[in-house]
């Protein structure tokens, strides 16, 4: 199926294209982006004491007043939304361009302009279930915070990363890192949007039939309990090993595979070895869809159901 064409970019997509050089490269380029409404990009590198955004364009100087700098609805725009931004790529449209004291065109910006269209054209018309690009932003200990466009953020939480459990976002991300999501909870009257990403990762018996019994499999420590050890073998898929000494969560580990049991959607499994590593799996291979109606989780027959509808 073909993904959902969205032109707002997450920030920083869009910074080192051709077109946005077109425009940025020339006072006429300025003008005919400020004229037609085009969406740019630049990197801020300054707040001044006032809370305005200085902006490289091109070969020039913008400035983005305070209240240009996010797009909020009614609620206050903190101060660390602003600052936040120093040293990052920042969408804009020009709003005008006036001439500085030493004699240079200053392009004047809004990412909130840019922001408000990337809303009412696109975050707004999402459903539940829509399957859309989006970018890494920030991590915590409840979730990962997600551009989808134009610097409009998103909250993934925690428990809905993978099916597999983590105790840390940053075991499955990394800022920066492009993604695809779904959308759990479409825009509310705030405006914000949920999203989901354990659905794009595949079923158990997808993970499962990876694997076979004898065979011996890289996977990471994730939890060490006192009833065994559960290592990951893919995003969507754990298996228990039993108590081994010296072990703990985050080393990677060498497992032998004793059996996989789709009905009670198991996989048991024998640490051989351990060593150290980053603790991360992510290399994600995402299904080419742009709706989800539907996702089950759990083998046909299995007692326990993991499933979304969305």
């Amino acid at each position: 199926m073909k993904q959902i064409e969205n032109p707002y970019v997450c920030e920083g997509g869009f910074l080192h294209t051709e077109e946005n050089r077109f425009y940025t490269s020339t006072l006429e380029g300025l003008r005919s982006a400020m004229e037609n409404g085009v969406i740019l990009e630049g990197r801020s590198f300054l707040c001044d004491g006032d809370r305005n955004l200085h902006v490289s364009v091109g070969g020039f100087k913008g400035i983005m007043p305070r209240e240009e700098c996010v797009y909020a609805r009614d609620a206050e725009v903190k101060d660390i939304a602003i600052i936040s931004r120093v040293g990052k790529p920042v969408c804009f449209r020009i709003t005008d361009l006036r001439t500085g004291g030493d004699g240079m065109p200053v392009p004047i910006l809004s990412r909130r302009e840019a922001q408000r269209e990337c809303t009412h054209h696109f975050a707004e018309k999402l459903i539940a279930g829509d399957v859309i690009d989006a970018k890494v932003t920030h991590l915590d200990p409840f979730g990962a915070f997600c551009d989808i466009g134009c610097g409009l953020i998103s909250l993934m939480p925690i428990d809905c990363m993978s099916v597999s459990r983590i105790n840390h976002p940053r075991e499955r991300f990394a800022v920066g890192q492009q993604i695809r999501a779904v959308i759990k909870h479409p825009a509310d009257e705030t405006g914000r949007i949920t999203l989901t990403h354990r659905e794009l990762l595949g079923t158990w018996e997808e993970n499962a039939e990876r694997f076979e019994p004898g065979q011996t499999a890289a996977g990471i420590i994730r939890s060490v309990e006192n009833y065994g050890i559960f290592v990951e073998l893919s995003p969507n898929l754990a298996g228990l090993a039993e108590c081994k000494a010296d072990v703990r969560a985050g080393q990677h580990a060498a497992v032998y595979i004793k059996n996989i049991l789709p009905q009670k959607m198991k996989v048991k499994l024998a640490i051989i070895d351990v060593c150290e590593g980053d603790g991360v799996m992510n290399r994600y291979e995402y299904p080419e869809i742009d709706h989800i109606d539907y996702w089950r989780y759990s083998p046909d027959g299995c007692e326990k159901v993991i499933e979304t509808e969305f």
